[in-house]
């Protein structure tokens, strides 16, 4: 009875990011800049990937998971901090704190094995090119696909299972623009080291792990491109990879400093301005690094554009739709 005294009775309140000081009202337009372009340029790479059979290939397969996570991670923040900030409300309720702490941590952990994923394509891409439709089939892509999402829909649950078991009280307000982990455990009346030391042990899992695989990948890449006789294909070899190791040092490097340090070291304002940098402006980069100088893609999406077969474009029409009504939800 207690712990439902503490914990249910009232909603949790989010301090938020921004205030109403001009400074502060540009810098606000510019993350719903940011977060239109996300949004869209995710939603573009999904219906590309869907649409042009070319692009059915491993690669775009576990590029259009990627842009759908971030596509899903930036709806899981920003439309609340937004609503927020705008109508002056700060409240969230237990239920929407911990939907957003499941969605948060589950995308995180997806996307960082997904990751993985990729970096493990360019290696087979690049150094077992005769023998990459047996390495990265179509069947071993979606289990690597699928491998992730469950992976990172486990970590959510396991985290959102013992994060709510805490009773929380006192001010009840929230340092942070959106429902964090480190941030709630601020709030709890009792003590949570042990929390602390499993939330370490799952992020050595989830982005240790990952970021080894990821290392010893492009390592073999790096040297397989060095051998190379060919100067265009060294070009192209580090075009193609040069991006997701962008990616990867933007996304693993803010993860693991959010989540790899002791709360007690924590500080307010650098989680809220670390985390904006990887929920909001990462996936904006993500599709435009990814579809910058790519042939294929610019191709596709003239393709989509221009006139099609009568199929081509009913199968354009349908998901023109979904994609309206992603929209119209998000407002």
């Amino acid at each position: 009875m207690a712990w439902e005294n503490h914990t249910f009775n009232s909603n949790f309140i989010l301090l938020g990011i921004f205030d109403h000081s001009p400074t502060h009202i540009f810098l606000f337009s510019l993350v719903l800049g940011i977060f239109t372009v996300a949004f869209m340029g995710n939603t573009i790479m999904v219906l590309l990937i869907y649409l042009d059979t070319q692009l059915h290939t491993p690669m775009y397969l576990l590029l259009s998971q990627l842009s759908l996570m971030d596509l899903m991670l930036i709806c899981t923040t920003v439309p609340k901090m937004t609503f927020n900030y705008l109508s002056g409300k700060k409240s969230i309720s237990l239920a929407g704190c911990g939907t957003q702490i499941f969605l948060y941590v589950s995308l995180l952990g997806a996307e960082c094995f997904l990751l993985a994923a990729m970096a493990y394509d360019r290696y087979v891409a690049i150094c077992h090119p005769l023998r990459y439709s047996i390495l990265m089939s179509q069947k071993i892509c979606c289990l690597m696909a699928v491998s992730s999402w469950v992976v990172g829909s486990s970590d959510g649950i396991i985290i959102i299972a013992v994060a709510l078991s805490f009773p929380y009280c006192g001010s009840r307000e929230i340092p942070h623009f959106f429902c964090d982990v480190p941030a709630l455990l601020t709030l709890s009346c009792t003590n949570t080291l042990l929390f602390e030391r499993l939330m370490f042990i799952c992020c050595v899992i989830m982005l240790l792990f990952p970021v080894a695989v990821i290392i010893a990948s492009y390592v073999h890449v790096i040297l397989a491109v060095i051998r190379m006789g060919s100067g265009e294909g060294r070009r192209k070899a580090f075009a193609t990879c040069s991006s997701h190791i962008m990616v990867v040092g933007m996304y693993y490097g803010a993860a693991m400093f959010i989540y790899m340090r002791p709360v007690s070291d924590r500080s307010p304002t650098q989680d809220k301005m670390v985390s904006a940098f990887y929920t909001i402006l990462t996936p904006m980069l993500n599709p435009l690094i990814y579809s910058l100088r790519n042939k294929e893609v610019a191709r596709a999406f003239m393709k989509v554009l221009g006139k099609g077969n009568p199929a081509f474009q009913k199968k354009k029409k349908n998901c023109m739709l979904v994609c309206s009504n992603m929209i119209f939800l998000s407002l």
